[in-house]
């Protein structure tokens, strides 16, 4: 999944979460769901941060080789 989509799930499942319509069941498998993504998305922002770093690095570089 994107990382735009399981943000978007997370936002769902917290506002689920805020209502007060879910059984404590349900709000346990939810609060579960909203772990996982909440990694997932983590791991994702990681992955864009070493990327536009390298990005970043890779530039500065270039641009040190123009001087």
């Amino acid at each position: 999944m994107k990382f735009e989509d399981n943000l978007a799930k997370l936002e769902e499942t917290v506002r689920k979460m805020e209502s007060g319509e879910l059984s404590l069941d349900d709000m346990i498998v939810s609060f579960e769901e909203g772990r996982k993504l909440v990694e997932a998305c983590t791991r994702d922002l990681e992955a864009i941060r070493l990327r536009i770093e390298k990005v970043t690095r890779d530039g500065a570089a270039v641009e040190e080789m123009k001087l």
